[in-house]
């Protein structure tokens, strides 16, 4: 009797062996997003605006027993997984080497580029909200415009604060309750 390529992937889930996979590429940093891999590779500019945030967040992320960083994020029962450019997520949550959920999460940062702007301004925004992280903070470059979205629900965020131009102080709610310089960006 021959065994037929049906056989082999029956009992295969396509979601867990496509996020198997993109953990497991040497050199490279990918995420998924909506079942396309793309690399994650960003330019001097992008990470230099991505540093501008951190800076300004730092202290308070100490205080709160949170660390920052690009850790990847899992959306599970989609062909998701995020490599954000910020995410402040507890301490104790970040050991152990796995990936976090965006409820886990108690902000995430996107820094547009001109190859990912549309996925960070729509897919991610909708994803991010649909899985429960609090507050989204999209700095967009290519419009020179910082939002905060905050109030997830599974059609969107509830409460938008922008786009306001680069240079427009952005109020982080609690548990930060702290004001962000743009000016630099």
């Amino acid at each position: 009797m021959s065994t037929s390529a049906a056989d082999y992937s029956a009992g295969i889930d396509p979601e867990r062996a496509l996020k198997y996979a993109v953990q497991h590429i040497r050199g490279d940093r990918v995420q998924i997003v909506e079942g396309t891999i793309e690399p994650v590779t960003p330019t001097w500019d992008h990470e230099r605006a991505a540093k501008l945030i951190r800076r300004q967040i730092a202290a308070r992320v100490e205080d709160l027993g949170c660390v920052e960083g690009s850790g990847n994020l899992d959306l599970p029962g989609s062909s998701n997984w995020y490599v954000p450019d910020i995410a402040v997520v507890p301490e104790e949550l970040a050991k152990g080497g796995s990936a976090l959920v965006p409820d886990q999460t108690l902000l995430i940062v996107e820094v547009t580029s001109e190859s990912n702007a549309d996925t960070d301004r729509i897919v991610k925004r909708g994803r991010y909200a649909e899985y429960g992280a609090p507050l989204y903070l999209l700095i967009d470059r290519m419009e020179q415009s910082a939002t905060l979205f905050a109030e997830p629900g599974r059609l969107g965020y509830t409460r938008v604060d922008g786009p306001h131009p680069f240079g427009t102080p952005i109020r982080l709610p609690e548990p930060f309750d702290l004001v962000l310089d743009t000016g630099n960006l």
